[in-house]
Formats: structure tokens, C-alpha cells, sequence
């Protein structure tokens, strides 16, 4: 049976995983395929490094078009990361007729919609699992799993960095600049952790959810994105002792046509499954309309996860190659995009407000909340030793959030409150 040959762009952790796991599960790869699976070419930035594992020079390049050019090559698959030059060789070898597997979520977020039309005028497969929850099939799941059902709703934790920060800060009472240097140290945040601790890393990701599973295009900009850097440990305490867990959710709903998509810090109720993922793992609940509630759990990240998650789509172009149906499974994108204002978009808020120590501030802050029809659903005033003002902590009911912009914005000028410390949206 002749061998399929890929091409791997990038050899970094993920790149050595794939390695890895094809040359060593190379009998179950072709029972499953019915053809034997050989990685050709491999590029590397620097061809002399010593490695972790064992790679015939020869298979070396430090040129990429070593591999997009190659007639012989019929998958490439993509860990190198990057968008700009990535994107260029990626069109390239779709131009070429070679199908692409990538883990690639900033180029799947930033130019999903033209990758993938540029894989269809060619019958290409362009498969992206990895590029979301490391590990966890979200993306078959969404695509094959819904298929039949109508998705209304997706809430996850998708960056495992911040789970982690925000799992040691609740389960420690560390800081989060402690927390965040730790994390820096053992590998888990960058140098320059922006993209994950603001919540970029998770919104790319949801932009790439919401695509597939409301079946429309969403673009990054659609993604309101607050990130968890102000997050304090006296917010912590109090979601815990109010019965919270305070995570970085991205929450996607469609309603009636509308759709919106958020990343933020979010105090969700202990009792609930997404609320005890602790640490760097990952997971996605989709609300589907007829199957109800699901959850999907598991590493967000990682070499061999990651790399499981690039070998399975391999598998899928491979099993497409042999039936002859590449480029025929993408699912398009037709519905059009009509995103909910803030009149639309309804939820608990959790509020901390740090107000004046005297009688007739309550009455006063409740009559803002009435004035702007945002009824409330439980109310507590407590003394605080560290901090010489009164503390009120506020839950509301549903409300648009129109509405608490507004109530907001007259708490900048009512003087009984000194600072609004905090506001989180409130879920389960």
C-alpha cells in the first residue's frame, strides 16, 4: 500500500509529540487508515540542535518550501505557530492540492473563513482540533457530535494559564501577582503573559467555537474580552464565601437569531460541574437543544494531548484520501450574523462596592438599581477590618446589560459610594 507522506512545519514540544506518536503507534495508525503513515520532511530552525528524540538528518529542512514545493508530500501539517509567513505557507501548499492539519488558533481565528475557502476551491481537507482545549475533540464534537441539534449555548474554560492562576489563588489565598510569577516559572504563563491573563488566547478560541457551532462567521472583534488581571484575592474570598468559584469563562449564546460571545471573569456556582475544573485543564459545556446539557473535560494543553488531538485529524485526511471525499466534509458557514445589543444580552452581576460608613446608604444605592428596573437578588453589608469604609456586596437578578451600564454610570456620581470595587457577571 503506497505511504501517505506529511510534511511537519515545526518541531517544537507539539511537533516532537506528533513525532512521536506516529512513529511509535504506526500498526494502530494503519489498521485504522489501511496505509502506512511516513513523516518526509521536518522544519527546523536550526537543523544542528540537539533533540529529544531520535530523527534521520536527513529529514531536516530549515527551508519550508522544502516542504509546500515537494510533489511527494501529500499532508502538511502545521505546529509552527505564527500567523503571518504561517498563513502564506499554508495557501500555498492548499494551492498545491496538499491537504493541511494545523494546532494553529490564531490563524484559524484571525483567517479561518479565507483558509478554508482557498481548501475548498482546491478539495482540500484543512483540519484545526488542536487549535482549541488541546486534548479535548471539541471541534469533531461541535461539527459531527451536534449535527442533528441546534446549539444555543457554549461556556468553557479554554486557557488553562488563568484556570491555573485562579485555582491557586482560590485554593491558596495567594495573590495574583504571586500566582502569576509562579506560573511564568513553572512554564504554564509566557514571559509576557498578555495574551492569555487578558483573555486574547480565550477569545480566539471562542471565535473559533461560535463559527462552528452557530454556523456563522464570527470574528474576533465580535468577542467582548475582559481578562483576569485585576482579579483580586478579596474577590476570590467573597465569591467562595457568597458559595462562587470566580473562572475565566468564555460563554457563548444564540437566541432567537442573535448571538453573543464574551470572555470574562465570571463567578460561577460551586455546584456546578465547570466550577470544580481546577488548575490547567480545560472544559467546554454545550447547551444543545435536544440532547440538553454536555461537558467535555480534559488536558488543555501539553506535547502528547495536543499532538493526539493532530494525529486524529491526520487520521481523518488520511481515511478521506483513501475514499476519495477530501475537501468535501467542510462545514460552511450560512447563517447570517446578527450579534444582540446590550438591550438583548441579560445576566447576574455580582457587585462590591466600597461606600461611605453611615445610616441611609443602602436606601440610597437600592433606589439607583430600582431607577434603572434592575431588581436584586440578595444584599449584604459587612465590616471589612482592612478597609476603614463599609463593604456592600450586591447579586442581581437578571438584568440587560443596558441597564447596569446605566446603573454604573450613576454610581460614578453618587457620593455615599467611594469605589465600585468589582463587578462580575454571575452563571449557574
Amino acid at each position: 500500500m503506497k505511504p501517505v507522506k506529511v510534511g511537519l512545519l515545526g518541531l517544537g514540544t507539539v511537533g516532537t509529540g506528533v513525532v512521536r506518536i506516529v512513529e511509535g503507534h504506526q500498526n494502530d495508525l494503519q489498521s485504522q487508515t489501511g496505509s502506512p503513515i511516513v513523516i518526509e520532511k521536518i522544519l527546523v530552525q536550526n537543523k544542528s540542535k540537539a533533540r529529544s528524540i531520535q530523527i534521520d538528518s536527513s529529514k531536516l529542512t530549515e527551508d519550508p518550501y522544502d516542504i509546500v514545493h515537494d510533489p511527494e508530500i501529500d499532508v502538511v501539517v502545521e505546529v509552527m505557530g505564527g500567523i503571518g509567513n504561517t498563513k502564506e505557507y499554508i495557501l500555498e501548499a492548499l494551492s498545491r492540492g496538499k491537504h493541511v492539519v494545523t494546532a494553529n488558533k490564531d490563524l484559524m481565528a484571525l483567517h479561518g473563513p479565507e483558509i478554508l475557502a482557498k481548501a475548498g476551491e482546491n478539495r482540500c481537507d484543512v483540519l484545526y482540533e488542536a487549535s482549541v482545549a488541546g486534548g479535548i475533540p471539541i471541534i469533531r464534537t461541535l461539527i459531527e457530535g451536534f449535527s442533528s441539534d441546534r446549539i444555543t449555548k457554549i461556556m468553557g474554560i479554554v486557557n488553562g494559564t488563568t484556570n491555573y492562576i485562579l485555582t491557586k489563588m482560590s485554593q491558596e489565598g495567594a495573590s495574583y501577582s504571586e500566582v502569576l510569577k509562579e506560573a511564568q516559572q513553572l512554564g504554564y504563563a509566557e514571559a509576557d503573559p498578555t495574551s492569555d491573563v487578558e483573555g486574547l488566547d480565550a477569545a480566539r478560541k471562542m471565535t473559533i467555537l461560535s463559527t462552528l457551532g452557530f454556523r456563522t462567521d464570527v470574528a474576533l472583534e465580535d468577542v467582548s474580552t475582559k481578562g483576569i488581571s485585576a482579579v483580586s484575592s478579596e474577590d476570590i474570598a467573597y465569591a467562595k464565601r457568597l458559595g462562587y468559584e470566580l473562572k475565566l469563562l468564555g460563554i457563548a449564546t444564540s437566541q432567537d437569531g442573535f448571538i453573543s460571545v464574551t470572555v470574562e471573569p465570571t463567578m460561577v456556582k460551586n455546584t456546578h460541574p465547570i466550577a470544580s475544573v481546577n488548575g490547567v485543564f480545560n472544559a467546554v459545556y454545550v447547551y444543545g437543544e435536544a440532547v440538553g446539557e454536555t461537558m467535555f473535560y480534559g488536558p488543555g494543553a501539553g506535547e502528547l494531548p495536543t499532538a493526539t488531538s493532530i494525529v486524529a485529524d491526520l487520521v481523518a485526511v488520511v481515511k478521506n484520501l483513501r475514499l476519495g471525499i477530501n475537501g468535501q466534509h467542510a462545514v460552511g458557514t450560512y447563517k447570517e450574523k446578527k450579534l444582540k445589543t446590550d438591550e438583548q444580552i441579560s445576566n447576574k452581576y455580582f457587585l462590591l462596592l466600597h461606600v461611605d460608613d453611615r445610616a441611609g446608604v443602602l436606601a440610597r444605592i437600592t433606589q439607583v438599581f430600582a431607577e434603572f428596573d434592575v431588581s436584586l437578588e440578595s444584599v449584604l453589608q459587612q465590616p471589612n477590618p482592612n478597609n476603614p469604609d463599609a463593604e456592600i456586596i450586591v447579586i442581581t437578578h437578571d438584568a440587560n446589560k443596558a441597564a447596569m451600564k446605566r446603573v454604573l454610570h450613576a454610581f460614578e456620581s453618587l457620593d455615599v459610594i467611594r469605589k465600585v470595587k468589582s463587578v462580575y457577571r454571575v452563571e449557574g
